[in-house]
């Protein structure tokens, strides 16, 4: 028998729950055997919804949680009083070991506090980065950290350049990433004081492919497989880049209905418009993994609908049959037994 992945899902974050959440989590367990989803919320909400749809009832259960930590509210805060809310709730799952993974649209700081203050992080991973799949070119690109860091150090970065090159390479199958960090230019001496004494240490890791400088116009080319950065820089990336494509995608539509002629064309491009434009749904990769805690987290557009929710479980199957905690937990007793020989030198 498949061994089953348990996933704790906040079944009341994001602008769209329940009604999303719960529609993901039903299209993902019946489109995948190996995933069991404890949908955590209020009650009578969930199976309010739920009773839309035919689904293999032994794989879904409702978790009640009387309590939902709203987007304005101060995360430290609201983790600490709601201790009935269905972030927290699920993300106690997580560390009571009857969940392999804690999925969320709920609030990005309540999401971060509790990966790090109920979940816990690994031993010997000093902070941990929040890393989404933004859509390239090429493919994809994993930015890290977007969000989790904004006072970062060095050392942080160097520790988030090999979780993320550890998760592209057994998650996204990409055979030795290419790593870069965000700078204002490619030469070695440019940036800021953070970016330069962060490159020579980059440079000198033998645990990664490390390249060099990226500039930020080069992100959407793919030039890189894992773009490095802290996380003032890497929100702003994200951002940016979702807005441009909302933006592009919303021209395009108003310029193919400008005339007859236009809509002509529209007509004749649309299939082939639609396949390229596709790929750039960052919905079909699911959401961003918060690298580092014992137990993946993963956290959800605010505004996500049933296809990401359902794709941010699928991702968890490989993350738990990859054992990307595992691998993170080798890599640091690594770096731990080379330091100590540098030490005895």
């Amino acid at each position: 028998m498949q061994e089953l992945v348990k996933i704790a899902v906040d079944a009341m974050g994001g602008d769209n729950a329940p009604k999303a959440v719960v529609n993901g989590v039903v299209d993902a367990v019946n489109e995948r055997p190996e995933i069991f989803a404890y949908l955590v919320g209020k009650e009578e909400l969930i199976r309010e919804e739920l009773a839309q749809y035919s689904y293999p009832a032994d794989r879904i259960e409702v978790v009640p949680a009387t309590e939902v930590i709203e987007m304005a509210e101060s995360p430290t805060t609201a983790i600490r009083r709601k201790k009935d809310s269905s972030i927290v709730v699920a993300m106690k799952l997580v560390k009571e070991g009857k969940a392999d993974a804690f999925v969320s649209a709920g609030s990005t700081g309540a999401i971060l506090v509790g990966g790090q203050v109920i979940i816990g992080r690994i031993r010997g991973v000093e902070r941990t980065p929040l890393a989404p799949l933004i859509p390239t070119e090429r493919g994809v690109t994993l930015l890290i950290d977007c969000g989790a860091n904004v006072d970062a150090r060095s050392s942080h970065l160097v520790s988030f350049a090999k979780m993320g090159s550890i998760y592209m390479e057994h998650i996204m199958g990409v055979k030795n990433p290419t790593v870069g960090i965000v700078n204002i230019g490619t030469e070695e001496e440019k940036g800021n004081a953070l970016v330069k004494e962060t490159f020579p240490l980059l440079k000198a890791c033998k645990d990664i492919n490390f390249v060099g400088s990226v500039e930020a116009r080069d992100i959407p080319k793919g030039t890189v497989d894992v773009v490095v950065c802290e996380a003032f820089v890497g929100n702003v990336i994200l951002k940016l880049t979702e807005g441009v494509a909302s933006t592009v995608m919303h021209m395009i539509k108003k310029g193919m209905m400008n005339s007859l002629k236009s809509k002509i064309g529209g007509l004749l491009v649309k299939p082939a418009l639609k396949e390229t434009l596709k790929s750039f749904d960052s919905s079909q990769y699911g959401g961003a993994p918060l690298l580092g805690c014992n137990g993946l987290v993963v956290k959800c557009h605010g505004s996500s609908n049933a296809l990401e929710i359902k794709n941010s479980l699928i991702q968890c199957i490989s993350f738990k049959e990859q054992k990307i905690n595992e691998k993170i937990k080798n890599l640091i007793t690594e770096d731990r037994a080379a330091e100590q020989v540098g030490n005895v030198k």
